[in-house]
């Protein structure tokens, strides 16, 4: 893995401001790797559990969060995400009022 590529791709999920979502697209488009949702998504597996980056605003481009429904993870996403003031609507993040950018 090209470390440029990890720095970039997590700068720019760092850069999503609180109340705010970005899809795994979007962070890959606007890190310059088009078509590229998976890496941003395996990277984010990947990423320390002590990193303060907030993994949990990255959601999938229906809005959805891509943990399975009801596990620990998507229960913790959720929360966060609420914590934040993110309003959902049939298990998706509201993207009309919460995409970033």
């Amino acid at each position: 893995m090209d470390v440029n590529k990890e720095t970039v791709i997590y700068t720019i999920i760092a850069s999503i401001p609180k109340g705010c979502v970005a899809s795994y697209g979007q962070v890959a488009a606007l890190a310059g790797y088009p078509n590229n949702a998976r890496l941003v998504g395996r990277l984010l597996k990947e990423m320390p559990k002590s990193s303060t980056i907030p993994w949990h605003r990255v959601v999938n481009s229906q809005g959805k969060i891509s943990f399975p429904a009801g596990s620990d993870k998507y229960k913790t996403q959720r929360q966060k995400l609420f914590s934040e003031g993110i309003a959902f609507k049939n298990e998706r993040v509201l993207m009309r009022d919460h995409k970033w950018q």
